[in-house]
């Protein structure tokens, strides 16, 4: 199950070689029903896992979400509330091989949205479980909002992933109860962390924290460089082969997808890492969040490189 407060209608533009305060022209454009807890059900789907989403939707122009449900058979348990989900424009740049993202602030949320949508997650909350905190929190929503469900999930024996960033994810790792599983980008977790973790050694040591304090696995996604996993267990890290990008929206969203699916199928950690990794991959390379076929994501797969901690820089 994923929950997503703050939906958004997101705008690509595939624009390439765009520059700042010109006219530019556009080669294509497409609007896909997104918001990160949205596209982590998504690629959910298109694993072939039966998914709820839930969260808060505008009741003005649902039409694109409903679609996509519909399209990917996902139960929509969703709260609508007066007014339009926001907007999210990408600008999609192929020859930099880059993506801007200009981000609309969401809908309010109401003390009465808020408690319907508490009754909603009591209610679906048995026989469910895993589920995807994920997303940026709209205005009128606690900074506190995910830390506070996290331990009621986790007290319920749900297991529970975060993606979020600011203040909510400072929030959560500041908790008593942490998620299960943690994944931040790095500048994120530096964010949330108020310090920089410029060494490999010193990203490991603050997951490891994180582990200490009640996580199961922390992921930290570094771009290019791929992403550092660590568990009680082990630490790794998944470093990706160099594809052509045509988007980098939803990559993060495919990341927390793949490591999902992973907790589902009982892999270990370095096994997880390749899964994830190949998720972010498919959806890189594609606008989007839809993954590609099991052949592609496959041989995406195939071609991660795992090293173990023992190959990570040293103190």
């Amino acid at each position: 199950m994923t929950l997503t407060l703050n939906p958004a209608l997101d705008l690509t533009v595939q624009a390439d070689g765009w520059r700042r305060g010109q006219v530019n022209s556009a080669q294509a454009y497409q609007q896909d029903a997104g918001g990160k807890g949205v596209n982590v059900a998504s690629f959910l789907a298109d694993w072939g896992l039966s998914v709820t989403v839930t969260g808060l939707l505008g009741a003005g122009n649902p039409e694109a979400f409903e679609a996509l449900f519909q399209a990917k058979h996902m139960h929509d348990a969703f709260v609508r509330v007066p007014g339009l989900t926001r907007v999210g424009i990408k600008l999609a740049d192929g020859a930099a091989q880059e993506t801007t993202d200009i981000n609309l602030p969401g809908l309010a949320a109401t003390r009465g949205a808020l408690a319907t949508l508490d009754a909603r997650l009591t209610a679906l909350m048995p026989g469910r479980p895993a589920f995807v905190l994920a997303g940026s929190l709209p205005p009128g929503v606690a900074a506190d909002f995910y830390a506070r469900l996290a331990a009621k999930l986790r007290a319920a024996g749900c297991f529970v992933a975060l993606d979020t960033s600011g203040p909510a994810l400072t929030a959560a790792l500041t908790a008593h109860t942490l998620p299960d599983l943690v994944k931040p980008n790095i500048h994120e977790l530096e964010a949330a962390l108020g310090r920089s973790l410029d060494r490999e050694a010193e990203v490991l040591a603050a997951a490891r924290e994180l582990l200490r304090r009640g996580a199961s696995v922390v992921a930290v996604s570094q771009g290019e460089r791929g992403a550092l996993l660590v568990s009680g267990q082990d630490a790794v890290r998944a470093v990706p082969p160099r594809v052509t990008v045509h988007s980098t929206v939803g990559a993060g969203d495919a990341m927390v997808a793949g490591l999902v699916s992973a907790h589902r199928e009982g892999l270990n950690l370095a096994d997880a890492a390749r899964r994830a990794t190949a998720f972010s991959l498919g959806a890189i390379t594609r606008l989007g969040a839809h993954l590609p076929p099991r052949a592609d994501l496959d041989r995406f797969a195939a071609q991660v490189q795992i090293q173990s901690a023992e190959q990570v820089e040293p103190a």
